[in-house]
């Protein structure tokens, strides 16, 4: 009697993983980041180049170029986490790198803290899933916030998960505060809106709903410091990023967000024309393996997992589907990440009845979707990243001719895509109009009195602004419409390079 009662496991309050130990998750988990890595290296990295506003974040912390203007929508979370690569070297390969191998390590550490509350086949299906789009290949290796908002979302899912089914000690609370700070770190915005369902869902934990609430406000500290010192405190800080935003309020996205998806890093204004379709299918039957997921999960005694995720990423959704006028594929990768483990529910469940019911066409039929939509996941970011790729070049050839034209640091650029062209050519920018104005037209005339300074200007019926007018014109490259970039240069006689 005394060797049964010890045989017996310990009593638990999560739910008791289904599996073996012939099913432990770590190595599949690991075969994911590794297939992870190698696509972003295969079709992202090679040619990349850094994008707009990389050359913002990436100019905070070192960079190539002096810091260009931070914009009140921004948070300081991305220059952080390259700060350790910018400080030692100005090299995008090794940048892409570093962001490939990070991005990887913490989607595996993020899955294992659902090991507890998936199977073996639905972690793993969905860790495949997310990391399976092509916005998450695709961002995977880039200093933008977006995926480390979603990975952070998952992992502070998954510790309120645990704690909601009976997890005791520090750790649940310690991760999901600690995941909640990182997230609202890259964007406070996100941090809120992913703070609000777990708060919901924790309401009878205080432990759980001191640490959320901490988090968020840890997070959220540079950005109020911020606030203060440069926009006058966080209200109007606020007010200004809704302007830059196009104004924060009741307007639909869902089409956008649909358009976008065909291979738009970003879609405003997206009153264009729908010319792939195809590429939203798995978009459109995502709500329907969500809700087959929530279903199975019941069923199998995990409705408080479904409940958490399917809550916290409709909460998340919402800003980027109804809230703002215009889309970017990025913007729901949290949602994406967080509706990944119902969707592997469903998916999984539809395999083993397959299975199990010993109907090989059914299965063959599923294999055959999955592949499908795998197939054009990689067909739209092997275009993206081409376009990306050729931006980037066209970034450069600008800033190669400014040099050529005696443009050099120290220099300042502005007027068309002067944010990333700078960064490129090594100059600060200054803009007079627009989200990042920094300087006013008699400022911008005054220091081209010390420095070279170059006014861009792009396409063919572009005009430069009264100030520059009379300044030397100059075509520096061609544009992939067609069109050129000319430039009106102020180039002082001692920042004119001698000749042999």
């Amino acid at each position: 009697m005394y060797a049964n009662t010890a045989s017996r496991p310990a009593p638990s309050a999560l739910p008791v993983r289904p599996d073996g130990p012939a099913h432990r998750p770590l190595p599949w988990l690991v075969a994911v980041a590794v297939v992870f890595v190698v696509v972003q290296l295969a079709v992202v990295v090679p040619g990349s180049t850094p994008s707009w506003d990389e050359t913002v974040y990436l100019s905070q912390a070192g960079g190539s170029a002096p810091p260009a203007f931070f914009s009140a929508p921004r948070a300081r979370g991305t220059s952080y986490l390259v700060a350790p690569v910018t400080v030692l070297t100005a090299s995008v390969t090794f940048l892409r790198l570093y962001l490939a191998v990070l991005s990887a390590t913490a989607l595996v550490g993020v899955l294992w803290v659902w090991r507890r509350l998936l199977p073996t086949p639905v972690l793993i299906c969905a860790g495949a899933f997310f990391a399976g789009l092509w916005p998450t290949l695709f961002y995977g290796s880039m200093a933008m916030p977006n995926l480390w908002c979603a990975l952070g979302a998952l992992a502070a899912a998954g510790w309120v998960a645990r704690a909601v089914l009976g997890e005791t000690g520090r750790a649940a609370p310690l991760g999901a505060g600690a995941a909640v700070a990182a997230v609202t770190l890259m964007r406070p915005a996100d941090g809120m809106w992913l703070a609000l369902p777990l708060l919901l869902v924790a309401v009878r934990r205080p432990k759980m709903l001191a640490a959320l609430a901490a988090g968020l406000l840890a997070g959220c500290a540079p950005w109020i410091a911020e606030a203060f010192a440069y926009h006058g405190g966080p209200v109007a800080r606020l007010h200004r990023a809704s302007e830059i935003q196009g104004g924060l309020g009741w307007n639909i996205a869902v089409d956008d967000q649909a358009k976008a998806l065909e291979g738009r890093t970003l879609c405003r204004p997206c009153d264009i024309p729908w010319k792939r379709p195809g590429t939203t299918v798995w978009w459109a039957v995502l709500p329907f393996l969500t809700a087959g997921g929530v279903l199975v999960a019941r069923r199998t005694g995990r409705g408080t997992v479904a409940r958490v995720t399917t809550v916290t990423a409709g909460f998340l959704a919402v800003p980027y589907l109804f809230l703002i006028g215009y889309a970017a594929p990025r913007f729901l990768l949290p949602a994406y990440a967080v509706l990944a483990v119902p969707v592997a529910e469903c998916v999984v469940y539809l395999f083993t009845r397959a299975r199990r019911a010993g109907r090989p066409v059914g299965l063959a039929a599923l294999a055959l979707l999955v592949v499908g939509h795998l197939a054009v996941q990689l067909q739209v970011l092997s275009r993206v990243s081409a376009s990306s790729h050729a931006t980037g070049a066209e970034y450069a050839a600008v800033a190669g001719a400014l040099h050529q034209a005696g443009v050099r640091p120290p220099c300042v650029v502005s007027g068309d895509q002067a944010v990333p062209i700078a960064y490129y050519a090594g100059c600060s920018s200054r803009q007079t109009t627009g989200h990042d104005a920094s300087a006013t037209p008699a400022e911008v005339r005054a220091g081209a009195r010390r420095v070279a300074t170059a006014v861009l200007v792009a396409g063919e019926g572009g005009h430069p602004p009264p100030y520059a007018r009379a300044w030397p014109r100059v075509v520096l490259a061609d544009t992939r419409g067609g069109g050129t970039y000319t430039g009106y240069l102020a180039v002082p006689a001692k920042a004119v390079p001698s000749r042999p």
